[in-house]
């Protein structure tokens, strides 16, 4: 009896031990939820649509984008951080995934809670402004703001996003006062701006140019070290005399699951995005849409969002530092 008990006992060892490593090879076995942290019609959720339609494609599951706006990202971030560590949750996030919760009080630590695995692609900001605005370039906007401080209204897709931290660094690089209006989101945020309720706004590349080649909106100075392909016009803020402005180690748009999902499941999400981002055909779209293909393994994106991190964190600080309220 003995025997046979130890027996059984050994066989239900082993079934528990593989049932695990049974389900990660069958994922995904259902449909998967993608979350946003941002409403739709902005860069992220563009992202987000790219990615969840390859693979639906691949794995014949769906991946449904899910945008759960509010907070600076903090309202998805907190369903995705208390969903069950099974690979059948995941975000699509930005740079703002490590700077919200560096301003705003998060219900979730960005780097404890959440498994990285892997990188899309990062954009580049454009400074843009309403037709109203009586300014052609850098130079012009600086000297218009300065004899306005405080009137020139800003807009950001939510308080402690990136262009929010950027329009913040930027009145501080360019001694100018600007007040700040925050949407829920890049399209709500774009859609204010060429209304002309605001006339500033750091906008992505890929959500700003159709706007700019359409002359709904002017264009004064990218972000970056070279001009950009869809903008070839547009000068950068070095050419334009503001020298080391906005520069940071990219985080980018990647997707980030809850911490504790099976490292077999993580390994697999990543390979086949990672596939996507060096094949051609796809690289060519992000290049189309405005978007550099940057692809990463788990643990460089981990680093990468260490980075970046640390960085929002010594920046907030400078800029407390000067005055600068972010509210």
């Amino acid at each position: 009896m003995q025997i046979k008990f130890a027996f059984v006992a050994a066989v239900l060892g082993c079934v528990v031990q593989t049932a695990p490593s049974a389900a990660q090879q069958d994922y995904p076995n259902r449909p998967v939820r993608l979350v946003s942290g941002y409403a739709a019609g902005g860069t992220t959720s563009l992202v987000g649509r790219l990615i969840g339609q390859k693979l639906t494609e691949s794995w014949g599951h769906q991946f449904v984008l899910d945008n759960r706006p509010g907070g600076g990202t903090l309202i998805g971030g907190e369903i995705v951080a208390k969903a069950p560590p099974d690979g059948y949750t995941l975000m699509l996030v930005d740079s703002v995934h490590v700077l919200a919760p560096v301003l705003l009080k998060a219900p979730f630590d960005p780097i404890r809670d959440f498994a990285p695995v892997a990188t899309v692609a990062y954009t580049e900001l454009v400074l843009s402004l309403h037709p109203s605005v009586p300014s052609n370039n850098l130079a012009e906007l600086i000297a218009y703001a300065k004899g306005r401080p405080g009137k020139l209204l800003y807009a950001s897709p939510a308080i402690g996003g990136s262009q929010h931290l950027a329009t913040e660094m930027f009145n501080v690089a360019a001694g100018i006062q600007t007040q700040h209006i925050p949407y829920k989101g890049a399209g709500p945020a774009l859609v204010a701006l060429v209304a002309g309720e605001v006339g500033m706004y750091f906008a992505t590349t890929a959500t700003g140019a159709p706007y700019v080649k359409a002359g709904k909106l002017k264009a004064i100075a990218a972000t970056g070290k070279k001009r950009l392909a869809l903008l070839p016009n547009v000068p950068t803020f070095e050419e334009s005399g503001l020298q080391n402005f906005y520069t940071q180690k990219r985080a980018g748009y990647g997707v980030v699951a809850p911490a504790g999902v099976p490292k077999p499941i993580i390994g697999k999400l990543a390979a086949e995005i990672t596939r996507y981002v060096t094949q051609p055909e796809f690289r060519d779209t992000l290049t189309t849409l405005g978007l550099e293909p940057n692809p990463s393994t788990p643990v460089e994106y981990a680093d990468t969002l260490k980075a970046s991190l640390a960085w929002n964190i010594e920046t907030i600080a400078m800029l407390k530092k000067k005055g600068v309220k972010f509210d």
